[in-house]
C-alpha cells in the first residue's frame, strides 16, 4: 500500500521515468521530461485525447433506503435516457425497483433490465432538457479512482470513466520541447471503462472478457501514424487505452485502419505487436490485465525485473504514480 500515489506530483513531467530496454534487458533511471532523448525528428508520440466524466454517483434504494453506489458505462439512448450502468451492491436490485439521488432525491431512476450479474440498464426519470438532465446527472456524480487510490481525479471527447494515466505526465513545456525536436502528436479516443480494474479470475487469460469500450481513430490520425512508420520512423503509444486501441484493427500489412466502434481487445503474453515501437505506461498493480498488456510488449522476464527494481527504488505506483518507458 505505501508504493500508491495518493496525489499526483507538483511537476507533472518530473516524476521518475524507468527505462526499459526489451531486447538487452538494460534499465535505466531517469525523469519523465527526459522520455524524449530517447526519440527523434519525425518519430510520433500517440495520447489518448478522452476525457473523464463523473460517472460515479452515491443513491439509495426506494423502501428500504438501502445505500448503492451505481457506475455510468454509457449512454444507451439520449431520448429515453437510458444508461449502461454497474450497481453495487448487486444483489438486491431488481427490475422495477426505483434508485433515488441527490441529497432532495433530485434524481430518479427505475431499473429497467438486468443483464449481467452486476450490469443493468437504468431508465433516468427526467421530465427537463436534455442538457439539463446532464448537468444534473454529472453535477451529482464523482469521477471514480480505483479504490486503492486514495483521493479524487479532477479532469477532449467526453466518455471515460477512468483517466489514462500516462498522458498526464505530459506537461506544456514538454509538448513545447517536442515541437522544436520536431517530434509529432497523434491523438485517438478510446474512453476507458472500469474494467480495467477488475480482477482476473480464470487461469486460461484467453477466457477473461474485457468490457467493451468505444474506440475512435480517425482517418487523419491513422494516416499519420502509418506515414511515420512507412518511413522508418518509430511510434510511441503513451497508455494502456492506445496500445489497445492501436491493436483493435489493423491490416495484414501492420497498417492501424480508421475505426468508429467498440473495442473489447485484451493483449497478453505472448502477443505480436503490429504497430507501437515503443510504450510508456504508470506501474500497474499485479495481476492488473494493464501489467499484462506490459509485460506482452516488453517480455515477461524483462517486466517483472523491471518491477521488482521499481518496488526496491521506491518508484511509485498507480494513477498518480511513476512511469515506465520500454524501448
Amino acid at each position: 500500500a505505501e508504493k500508491i500515489a495518493s496525489e499526483p506530483p507538483r511537476w507533472r513531467d518530473e516524476c521518475k521515468l524507468m527505462v526499459l530496454n526489451k531486447k538487452t534487458g538494460e534499465i535505466e533511471h531517469k525523469l519523465f521530461k527526459d522520455i524524449l532523448d530517447y526519440f527523434e525528428k519525425g518519430d510520433t508520440f500517440v495520447l489518448n485525447d478522452t476525457k473523464v466524466f463523473p460517472a460515479k454517483l452515491r443513491g439509495n434504494k426506494e423502501k428500504t433506503g438501502a445505500d448503492i453506489e451505481v457506475f455510468l458505462l454509457r449512454e444507451l439512448n439520449r431520448e429515453q435516457r437510458l444508461w449502461d450502468v454497474i450497481v453495487e451492491p448487486a444483489r438486491k436490485i431488481r427490475i422495477g425497483n426505483k434508485l433515488y439521488f441527490g441529497e432532495d432525491d433530485s434524481l430518479v431512476a427505475e431499473v429497467i433490465d438486468n443483464t449481467t450479474s452486476r450490469g443493468r440498464t437504468l431508465r433516468f426519470l427526467y421530465d427537463g432538457s436534455y442538457e439539463d438532465f446532464k448537468d444534473t446527472l454529472f453535477g451529482l456524480g464523482q469521477t471514480p479512482v480505483p479504490d486503492w487510490v486514495k483521493t479524487e481525479i479532477t479532469p477532449e471527447h467526453e466518455g471515460a470513466v477512468s483517466a489514462p494515466a500516462a498522458g498526464l505526465h505530459f506537461s506544456r513545456e514538454l509538448f513545447n520541447r517536442m515541437i522544436l525536436k520536431d517530434i509529432n502528436k497523434a491523438f485517438i479516443t478510446l474512453h476507458m471503462g472500469i474494467g480495467h480494474f477488475r480482477e482476473v479470475d480464470v487461469e486460461d487469460l484467453s477466457k477473461h472478457k474485457m468490457d467493451s469500450e468505444r474506440l475512435i481513430i480517425t482517418e487523419e490520425a491513422a494516416r499519420q501514424i502509418n506515414n511515420t512508420r512507412k518511413a522508418g520512423h518509430k511510434v510511441l503509444a503513451v497508455g494502456i487505452t492506445v496500445i489497445r486501441g492501436l491493436e483493435t484493427y489493423t491490416t495484414t500489412n501492420d497498417e492501424v485502419n480508421a475505426y468508429d466502434g467498440w473495442t473489447n481487445k485484451f493483449i497478453f503474453p505472448p502477443y505480436r505487436f503490429a504497430i507501437p515501437d515503443a510504450i510508456v505506461s504508470n506501474f500497474h498493480r499485479p495481476g492488473s490485465t494493464m501489467l499484462m498488456s506490459v509485460a506482452a510488449f516488453g517480455g515477461y522476464e524483462n517486466v517483472m525485473k523491471a518491477y521488482k527494481t521499481a518496488l526496491e527504488m521506491d518508484y511509485k505506483f498507480g494513477p498518480y504514480g511513476d512511469a515506465l518507458l520500454i524501448i
